[in-house]
């Protein structure tokens, strides 16, 4: 896999893989949100994840990552929550308060279980935008996310 991944310095040794990962997925925008999933999958895989230590779960929109992202962080066998989401900016305010609402309720789950949470969420102004970052040209996201939360444990 090419990108970031590609980045990291190969005397890095990252001890992942008794660590458990879940990654939480909003279904809306799902042909992007679905490759970001895939990246973030493989990435924690390169990087020395169990198959077996990873956990997807599904919510219907980036609103609900973070309710769905604190239920995973609260299990004591979680070590790392990953969300991966995907709001493009429309006509009316929503956009903003969305991508608010977001980001500050994903940044208190990691501080309330003192673990890592990885914002994997998209907040782009049109759909060229958001493919460009879930395995376009501007790499994946998603693989981001999975190295944010592998570097933060």
């Amino acid at each position: 896999m090419a990108g970031i991944l590609s980045s990291v310095d190969g005397k890095s040794k990252f001890n992942i893989k008794n660590k458990k990962f879940s990654i939480v997925v909003a279904e809306w925008n799902d042909d992007i949100t679905e490759p970001l999933y895939e990246g973030a999958y493989s990435a924690l895989l390169q990087l020395g994840a169990k198959k077996d230590n990873i956990t997807r779960v599904n919510v219907p929109g980036s609103f609900e990552l973070p309710l769905a992202a604190q239920r995973e962080a609260s299990q004591k066998h979680t070590d790392a929550v990953i969300c991966i989401g995907c709001v493009i900016q429309g006509d009316t305010p929503h956009f903003d308060y969305i991508c608010q609402a977001v980001s500050y309720g994903i940044m208190k789950v990691g501080l309330k279980y003192e673990k890592p949470v990885a914002f994997g969420v998209l907040t782009t102004l049109n759909k060229k935008q958001a493919l460009e970052r879930a395995g376009g040209k501007l790499g994946n996201k998603g693989e981001e996310a999975a190295l944010t939360v592998v570097k933060m444990l």
